[in-house]
């Protein structure tokens, strides 16, 4: 008969498949549990508050139009739903998918049976696919797998947050059960119930079953020969069996006899059992609901028996502990003794693994609800007779590793030379009986042998006997190899041959040649295999992570333990063997995303385990911190000798061993430290008088630079870049907490497994929000702006100091951007720099909203508009009775200019404080990397120059839609602090009505406000009404970058029509002195001018020259 799995056999590689997938599928299920989003599972009132409307459960089909209608009465809330799902879509995609893999995986299961039952597969029914051993093997995997999926996602995956999530695809296989957590009131009819959603055919169902409780599908009792390991040797199948069960409940609640067999057979000494890669289950809670199976479950769990079970597996860890350790023993594995106590070896490996597999799940916490007096009076007893020791388990199962480890090299190693080895024995036994052969024919001189032609034959004879022996033909040859040696132990006794040493001993090196051949042609790929099978560590999958804290612990007091779990590693990396073999076999595309999920899972724990290394470097790095920052002073850099010993402080030095550190351990408790380090450093009380800014930075950079000067002190003794660690990961947390900040601007969030800057093997941790910022990196920013804010405060340009506008002290200076950079770096500074610009945009964006929504909807208000339009134009002209004029317009439009105010003062605020973080920035960089910074320069005055000339002269090249250069270049300017915050277009915007009118009477406005002071520029007249220049000025400017510059040039010319206008009226009234708003709207020129880095000619476009004169005798 065609093989089952072979490629044309298309039954066979059809159920393959099924299979397969199902590996795959539950793979994925596992990875996707670890990333639901938190906010389906509503937890938090903000969460409930805010998405309550728009994430509903299945409830939702009952009355759709409920639910439309909710949305659809409120535009607020189509917009979050919108955001949302934009926000989460990518996620959610693949929720879907592996959802509805769920769904097709048993629609394709049901059809696969159909196709059977009807006859597709020529001469193949049901019945003959579970006769042969490879089509059972997968139908009773196929059903099992089934089963599996549906647990694992009852168990990892909440029902509610199934719904939530699958609300937009309604499969009724994936409705809430009801399931609860451990420990909660299990659901009537669960799992069952669940199961039989889908139907499937009854005849597949009771046959598989079936062949479970009869047959040894997998052929695993021939890996346990001993009765007493028969459960283990069975225990893959008594798993599959449980959870195929749940298919036809009625074999758990009624049929008895079938109960009790079942339990005879895999359960007589067992009651926890691992279902798949580790997840566990107590049969004591799992069949409590079901009467036959409770009722032949009660003979394993009567107290007698859990005692005898224990206490058995307690004498044999006190016998096999000493056993293990003494094989362990330096050059005690050699080759001859493996090869001459194989079966003793593997016994006592299966002795070892039995028991470890035993207690490992008997005693494990995740079996047993701690609220179930039952379950926990069986582990108490279970602990108490078996004398459970977690060390001094964990100890058997290192041990046990390593022997497994070492068993295996060895092995490998002999089969890899077996042919060599027995063919050059054959050759050494061969010659010495032919030379035997000679010194029997006289011609060889050997003393005392006479010549004696019987014997020379007859050796010659084995000699070609020897030679013939045929290394393909193993047990011919192993026969033949038996009797030559009982024939060369006869030929001495027979022929006195005792008497001659040489002769004795030739005949000696024979037989040990052959019986060396025989040894090796018994090393076998079986011995390999078996203890494969017997060292599976699968079900420990998750319960191994119980034993971290001891692992920790023993690699803190003893390093070279590390050595001993390299090799219990290996040994829970065969469980990978479990999930790839069908997709393996399928050649599945699978294959490598499955593999590298549980390879990852498994690296993951390694790294958590190994862990403590960087851990107990850092509590070390500590002292060193300590010491560098109170205790070493700096050394100068010119010393005197005899000063020398003094600065050598060798009472205050701190020695290190670093032998056994890991470089990803390193970074990641470093990212760990310097994260908290930051988080708890920058956090600033509001009503603190003065603010805690700049002492809290001092601080920072102190901790900081004790953290950066111990990196480095020890970087030479591990044998790391520590300046590479160091500028890579703290670069990556101020980086990550930024993106994070700015998240909450952006309406399509980078999530944490999108983001470049979050690892998972190196994660930077995420602390709870203290205010309305998410990050330390929001809170320093927003506490720069609180105490700058130009409500309270005065910024001197010239000084670029802020003072208080009440006291007139200082409040804070450009130093405070060096200390940030001190801080936190040129990344610190940075990202500052970006955040600013998200809330300015942010803040743009909402002036937008008031002027559109608020402003010019007010018809008075637009009236006025127009009336200001009319009296203006033409607008080169002058308007006449010009101070009655404004100031009725003024007056009238009085209540629209707080918002106004407001908003662009903030918007001129975060400029100042962008240009101050340039001029820093560029400053530093001068300083520390001159080349990058005049390379810099150069390139970008070139590209400029290239831009310029391309638009003066098109055929002239210039950069295409698919070239980055542009935007690359654009991030490295902005580190290096060369550009101009004002140039920048932070908004798309659309043509406005009356804009330059409206931001013409705005600056009018504002104007009797001000005075002009000799010392101090323009400065506000009162500080119950507060108006800073600076920030008003920058904020306009900025505001009117965004739009065309056609409105700026309107704007301008209003401003020259108002001053020329006002001179006209003073002029005509024989005013002698220059009104002050004539003053402040030529020092707006004036600035406008000046921070544009325009020609004057702009200003003078609109107004005389004449009236710049006099103005700047005023000055």
């Amino acid at each position: 008969m065609l093989d089952f799995l072979a490629e044309n056999n298309l039954c066979g590689q059809a159920v393959l498949r099924i299979v397969s997938r199902g590996n795959a599928i539950i793979a994925e299920l596992l990875r996707l549990s670890e990333f639901i989003p938190a906010v389906f599972r509503l937890k938090d009132k903000s969460d409930q508050q805010k998405y309550g409307d728009i994430i509903c459960d299945f409830s939702y089909f009952k009355g759709p139009e409920y639910y439309e209608g909710k949305l659809e009465a409120k535009p607020e809330l189509q917009d979050l739903d919108e955001e949302f799902r934009e926000n989460n879509i990518e996620i959610l995609s693949r929720f879907y998918l592996a959802f509805e893999s769920v769904h097709k995986y048993i629609v394709d299961l049901n059809r696969y049976l159909d196709d059977l039952h009807e006859g597709v597969y020529i001469q193949q029914t049901l019945e003959t696919v579970l006769l042969n051993e490879d089509g059972k093997q997968l139908l009773c995997e196929a059903l099992y797998l089934y089963g599996v999926m549906l647990l694992v996602i009852d168990q990892k995956i909440e029902g509610e947050v199934r719904e939530r999530i699958h609300i937009h695809r309604n499969l009724p296989l994936l409705t809430h059960t009801l399931y609860s957590p451990p420990g909660a009131k299990r659901p009537a009819n669960y799992p069952e119930s669940y199961f039989q959603r889908v139907p499937i055919s009854a005849t597949f169902i009771s046959m598989v079953i079936g062949r479970l409780r009869s047959d040894d599908i997998y052929n695993q009792v021939s890996a346990y020969p001993l009765p007493e390991h028969r459960s283990t040797a069975l225990a893959n199948q008594a798993a599959m069996l449980y959870v195929c069960l749940y298919f036809t409940p009625s074999i758990l609640h009624t049929q008895q006899a079938k109960m009790r067999e079942i339990v005879d057979k895999y359960f007589p000494d067992n009651w926890v059992i691992s279902i798949y890669m580790g997840i566990t289950v107590n049969l004591v809670e799992a069949w409590e609901p079901y009467k036959a199976a409770k009722t032949a479950l009660n003979y394993t769990l009567d107290s007698a028996n859990i005692k005898e079970q224990a206490s058995r597996y307690a004498a044999s860890m006190e016998s096999l502990k000493p056993q293990v350790q003494q094989l362990l023993k330096e050059g005690f594995l050699r080759e001859e003794i493996v090869l001459d106590n194989i079966p003793k070896l593997l016994n006592c490996l299966r002795d070892c693994n039995v028991a470890i597999r035993w207690l490992m799940l008997h005693t494990a916490d995740s079996a047993y609800d701690p609220n179930n007096k039952r379950l926990r009076q069986i582990k108490e007893q279970v602990i108490n007779d078996s004398k459970y020791n977690p060390k001094i388990l964990f100890q058997l199962l290192l041990d046990t590793a390593q022997f497994e480890f070492t068993l295996k090299e060895m092995f490998k190693q002999m089969l890899s030379e077996k042919q060599i080895k027995w063919e050059s024995y054959k050759k050494e036994g061969s010659e010495r009986m032919t030379e035997l052969a000679e010194v029997f024919s006289g011609v060889k001189p050997l003393t005392r042998v006479e010549k004696n032609e019987n014997l020379q034959a007859w050796f010659r004879e084995i000699s070609k006997q020897i030679e013939s022996l045929n290394y393909e033909d193993s047990t011919a040859a192993g026969r033949k190899t038996v009797q030559l040696i009982q024939a060369l132990v006869e030929v001495q006794e027979f022929h006195q041959l005792e008497s001659n040493l040489q002769v004795c001993q030739f005949l000696a090196d024979t037989r040990k040649f052959l019986h060396q051949m025989i040894r090796t042609i018994n090393i076998k790929e079986e011995v390999l295999i078996t203890m494969q099978i017997v060292g599976d560590l699968s079900y420990a999958w998750q319960i191994i992570d119980s034993f971290t804290s001891i692992m920790q612990e023993s690699i803190r007091v003893n390093p070279s333990m590390v050595t001993k779990l390299r090799a219990t590693f290996l040994k829970l990396a065969s469980a990978l063997d479990l999930p790839l073999l069908r997709i393996n076999q399928a050649n599945s595309p699978d294959l490598l995303s499955v593999s590298q999920f549980y390879s990852g899972e498994l690296v993951a724990y390694v790294r958590k385990v190994l862990q403590i290394i960087p851990e107990s470097m850092f509590t070390s790095l500590a002292k060193i911190i300590k010491l560098q920052i109170h205790d070493i002073m700096e050394v100068p850099t010119r010393l005197d000798k005899d000063k020398l010993k003094d600065y050598s402080q060798l009472g205050a030095r701190y020695e290190v061993d670093p032998k056994q550190l890991l470089e990803d351990g390193i970074r990641k408790e470093l990212v760990k430290r310097v994260a908290y380090a930051l988080h708890k450093g920058l956090i600033f009380n509001p009503k603190a008088k003065p603010s805690e800014l700049m002492p809290k930075l001092k601080e920072m950079a102190a901790t900081m630079d004790g953290f950066y000067r111990s990196f480095e002190y020890i970087q030479d003794y591990v044998s790391i870049y520590g300046l590479k660690i160091w500028q890579e990961e703290v670069s990556r947390i101020i980086n990550y907490n930024v993106e994070q900040e700015c998240n909450s601007f952006l309406r399509t969030k980078i999530q944490d497994w999108q983001s470049v800057y979050q690892s998972t093997h190196i994660p930077i941790p995420k602390f709870p929000s203290v205010d309305e910022s998410a990050t330390f990196i929001g809170r320093l920013c927003r506490e720069i702006l609180r105490i700058t804010d130009p409500k309270v405060t005065c910024y001197i340009d010239q000084m670029n100091t802020w003072y208080d506008m009440k006291s007139h002290q200082e409040v804070t200076n450009n130093r405070l951007f060096s200390e940030i950079q001190d801080t936190l770096g040129t990344f610190g500074l940075n990202g500052l720099d970006r955040l600013l610009c998200f809330m300015i945009v942010k803040e743009l964006q909402n002036f937008l909203t008031m002027l559109q929504k608020t402003i010019l909807r007010d018809k008075a208000v637009v009236d006025v508009f127009k009336a200001m339009l009319t009296a203006a134009n033409p607008v080169q002209g002058i308007v006449v009775n010009a101070s009655k004029v404004y100031a009725s317009a003024v007056a009238k439009t009085q209540k629209i200019w707080g918002a106004y105010l407001e908003a662009i003062m903030k918007v001129g605020q975060m400029q100042i404080l962008r240009q101050q973080i340039a001029n820093e920035l560029n400053y530093s960089c001068k300083f520390d990397s001159k080349h990058l910074a005049a390379a810099l320069e150069n390139l970008n005055k070139s590209l400029l120059a290239d831009i310029e000339a391309h638009y003066q002269d098109p055929s002239l090249p210039y950069p295409k839609e698919d070239n980055t250069l542009l935007y690359e270049i654009t991030a490295y300017l902005e580190a290096a602090g060369i550009h101009n915050p004002l140039n920048k277009i932070y908004i798309t915007t659309k043509r406005l009505p009356y804009f330059p009118i409206i931001n013409f009477l705005f600056i009018i406005a504002q104007l009797p406000k001000l005075q002009y002071s000799k010392n101090q520029g323009m400065t506000c007249r009162k500080a119950a009404d507060p108006v800073d220049w600076p920030p008003l000025v920058l904020g306009l400017l900025t505001l009117l970058k965004q739009f065309h510059s056609r409105y700026t040039e309107q704007f301008l010319a209003l401003i020259g029509q108002f001053i020329r206008s006002v001179m006209e009226q003073c002029t005509s009234q024989k005013i002698p002195d220059m009104p002050s708003d004539v003053v402040g709207a030529l020092m707006f020129l004036e600035d406008y001018v000046k921070y544009t880095k325009l020609s004057r000619k702009v200003a003078e476009a609109h107004v005389p020259s004449f009236i710049f004169d006099e103005f700047r005798t005023i000055l």
